[in-house]
């Protein structure tokens, strides 16, 4: 009988793992939340009937070294990722988390393991099929040969494998592992049979073999790129895709300098561009092309998180070690001043790594993010567990002499002595410190932080190097600060072991450039990907946002809630724009009336929303 019992109970185990799996479906999202059901015909943030054509020209900065988006050597062309390669499952802009079916036509996942099945429509440009196994070449090449993030997302996936010609499936370590299946679900898909004869891993400007709604149509490497949309794309009448990437032609112009691409545009070199310099956008648009509303400027809202952008220091740098000199760096640094003078008051200053979103720590910490927090109590500053960080404030006159008295404070708690103007430390070294820049735009903000530094007997310089030689030594961590920003996704998972994880710190061209390696973030972290609700997310986000912030890994700068744009007046575009995100190349489109009144120098109708001239 007991035998007899046993199997039965093996049985009915087997079954209730059978049922575990969950069916078929056509999207999938972190939590299980989606928008659009299984029948939609399109995002309602595109238009299905956009009229196709014309060609939209955009600008970058610098040049490039490679088409090849996926790996670490040499600086990338920023849309050939987006516009070349097809993935597995394609997100929408108005969901947090959600991917919908494209080159998968459906996912399946039970604990464990997770399942793509594969459209047997879908296609790489030469016509050959996409099969699972070059899904599984993909994830192995990646992970294997590509960029060290792919190592760091997919370090929880034991295998993938090819359980049918059109079935991927990805076995998973044992733990939990709540967003990894979101992040194969956006795993691009890459030809065996094309990498077969090729390297991989080194740059190239040859147009590399995909399957995306765009093809290279021609290149001047590292100074222009035109991206034709692929006439056949097997994808085109996708529900996903419909009324999206309406352009035939996308181009991208290549400028050495911010002032000479501010320049190009009014010359009709390209057709839209983001502004970014707040001296530019508040004074420089005084224009004939402007007031005669050729050009329009729009301010649009960013609901986007805007995580931090800082001076990351170097913490493998032994100066940088105490927390009080950290502390005493950020005192220098009068970013009020800073926004009066240079930005006239656009931006606000950054006091959290999840900036411009409900993540960020704002509020004291509630009995949840406390049970998280108390067992780093002694190891964390005492700060954390009282309020929210808050960096330093001045009354904006330039005039730091408060704050610099805190910083020298600090510095001579931390053993820190100036001697002939010179701060040194017990072995009578000096306190340098180097800002790394590859342009010199930066000079104008960097200088008077300088000069605070010197007042405490710190010895700072600014170093401009090129590009190329700028990414070597970041990659290397041959630095002592450097600005960059750290962009946070509206949910944070997987990517916060590359951005902070101790695994990453040591890493050639790991998103941890600053190095941190704390336990503390470290457990933080886990609970972050280990989060089974959003309410439980924010919890565990803002926990680490605390210790983050109040260690002063990073010296904050600014943010601004919206994105300031200006573009000639030549296209169309949904009634409206994505929640998350501008949809500029995929949903804008080529409006022949409005391109043809302004060749002949007259003003379309002005769209809503847009500013009036200056």
């Amino acid at each position: 009988m007991k035998k007899r019992l046993a199997i039965f109970s093996a049985a009915a185990f087997l079954l209730a793992a059978a049922s575990a799996v969950a069916a078929p479906r056509h999207a999938i999202s972190v939590f299980g939340d989606l928008k659009y059901p299984a029948d939609f015909r399109h995002f309602d943030y595109a238009n299905p009937n956009a009229p196709k054509g014309g060609a939209m020209k955009v600008s970058a900065i610098d040049a490039f070294e490679t088409v090849n988006p996926f790996i670490l050597k040499g600086r990338k062309e920023g849309l050939a990722e987006a516009l070349l390669f097809d993935t597995l499952m394609t997100p929408a802009q108005d969901e947090p988390d959600s991917l919908y079916a494209l080159v998968a036509e459906s996912v399946e996942t039970k604990p464990g393991l997770v399942a793509f099945n594969i459209d047997p429509r879908a296609r790489f440009h030469d016509g050959s099929p996409v099969r699972a196994a070059d899904i599984a070449f993909t994830f192995d090449l990646l992970r294997e040969k590509g960029h060290p993030q792919y190592r760091m997302i997919y370090r929880d996936v034991e295998r993938a494998a090819v359980a049918a010609p059109l079935r991927a499936e990805f076995v998973l370590k044992p733990g939990k592992h709540r967003d990894l299946p979101t992040r194969l679900a956006a795993l691009p898909v890459l030809s065996k049979a094309y990498y077969a004869g090729r390297k991989f891993d080194e740059t190239t400007f040859e147009a590399p073999l995909a399957s995306g709604p765009y093809r290279v149509a021609r290149l001047d490497p590292g100074r222009s790129i035109a991206y034709a949309r692929a006439p056949d794309y097997w994808a085109r009448d996708l529900p996903v895709n419909r009324g999206r990437y309406n352009f035939d032609e996308i181009v991208v112009e290549y400028f050495r300098d911010r002032e000479v691409a501010f320049q190009a545009f009014f010359a009709k070199e390209y057709d839209f561009r983001e502004e970014f310099t707040s001296r530019q956008w508040a004074t420089q648009y005084d224009e004939p092309p402007v007031r005669k509303g050729l050009i329009v400027r729009e301010t649009l809202p960013d609901e986007t998180p805007s995580g931090v952008q800082a001076f990351i220091l170097n913490l493998r740098r032994g100066k940088f070690a105490d927390v009080r000199v950290r502390h005493a760096i950020d005192l220098a640094f009068d970013f009020e001043w800073t926004n009066k003078t240079l930005f006239f008051g656009l931006y606000e200053r950054t006091n959290s790594m999840f900036e411009n979103s409900d993540l960020a720590a704002r509020r004291p910490p509630s009995d949840s993010e406390l049970a998280l927090l108390e067992p780093w109590r002694g190891k964390v500053p005492d700060e954390v567990f009282a309020a929210p960080f808050r960096a330093p404030v001045t009354d904006g006159s330039g005039r730091v002499r408060k704050n610099l008295r805190k910083a020298a404070r600090l510095l001579k708690e931390a053993g820190w002595r100036v001697e002939s103007g010179v701060l040194k430390n017990a072995a009578g070294e000096p306190l340098t410190i180097e800002f790394l820049l590859f342009e010199a735009s930066f000079n104008r903000i960097v200088n008077p932080y300088i000069a605070n530094l010197k007042r405490l007997g710190i010895q700072a310089s600014i170093r401009i190097v090129d590009a190329a030689n700028f990414k070597r030594r970041t990659d290397s961590f041959d630095f002592d600060v450097v600005i960059r920003r750290i962009a946070q996704p509206l949910t944070p998972g997987l990517e916060q072991r590359g951005y902070f994880g101790s695994a990453a710190a040591e890493v050639a061209g790991s998103f941890n450039i600053g190095g941190i390696s704390d336990p503390a973030v470290d457990a933080l972290i886990e609970e972050v990907v280990a989060a089974s609700s959003r309410a439980e997310l924010t919890t565990a986000v803002r926990a680490l946002d605390r210790v983050l912030t109040w260690n002063r890994y990073a010296i904050t700068q600014w943010y601004k809630g919206e994105h300031n744009i200006a573009y000639w007046n030549k296209f169309g575009r949904p009634a409206g724009s994505p929640k998350f995100g501008m949809g500029v190349l995929d949903t804008w489109w080529y409006d022949r009336e409005k391109a043809a009144a302004i060749a002949r120098g007259s003003a379309p109708p002005r769209p809503p929303g847009a500013l009036p001239p200056p």
